[in-house]
């Protein structure tokens, strides 16, 4: 086939120089050239990533044997097995404190529904008696349930509506609490036997 057949046919290029069977054209340097380019710029990227990663777990692990990048990975599993262990052993820890706290509880409720029994059962009843002893001053007797830490929010009640306890006796029988004391306005207020009975008797049913 000659040069103007090869032509009509479209099988010839601008130089004169022919395709091969199927018509395909071979690919150039230049192109090949920009397939290596993109891929070595590919490359370099996911380098740098992982470079910046094993940066951030080498700060992130605070004792670190060596600087390469199998030791990084080495040292960072040790750590984080350490630090699952430590988790463990803290969970284990809080659980038997909640475990003794519930106990505890448990415990402190029994006792006082056994005092507030043992008082039925004696026929003893929550009462508060005010008198008056000498000018401002009050004598006080107060009786109620025995609760643990009873006393001291007693104390603490009474300081807050301003009475003061110049002497005080306590006592514990059959599930009971007795509390006597001689008391006065920690104000220089003047109290009255009603008010103070009144005040003492919501106190004592808030405890």
């Amino acid at each position: 086939m000659d040069y103007l057949a090869m032509n009509e046919l479209g099988l010839a290029d601008q130089h004169g120089s022919f395709r091969g069977r199927m018509g395909r054209k071979r690919t150039s340097y230049d192109e090949t050239g920009g397939y290596k380019s993109k891929n070595l710029h590919a490359e370099r990227r996911r380098r740098e990533k992982l470079s910046n990663r094993l940066l951030t777990l080498r700060a992130l692990v605070p004792i670190i044997t060596n600087m390469n990048k199998g030791t990084i990975i080495e040292d960072a599993i040790t750590y984080i097995q350490e630090l699952k262990k430590n988790v463990e052993a803290l969970t284990d820890m809080l659980q038997e404190m909640e475990a003794s706290s519930s106990e505890e509880e448990t415990k402190t409720r029994v006792s006082e529904i056994d005092a507030s029994e043992e008082m039925k059962q004696c026929g003893i009843k929550e009462d508060v008696q005010v008198s008056n002893i000498d000018g401002d001053k009050l004598w006080i007797k107060i009786i109620l349930e025995k609760k643990r830490g009873g006393f001291g929010r007693l104390m603490e009640k009474m300081a807050c509506f301003g009475l003061e306890l110049i002497d005080s006796n306590v006592t514990t029988s059959k599930g009971a609490m007795l509390v006597t004391a001689c008391v006065e306005g920690a104000f220089g207020d003047n109290l009255t036997v009603q008010q103070t009975k009144e005040l003492l008797t919501q106190i004592i049913k808030g405890i």
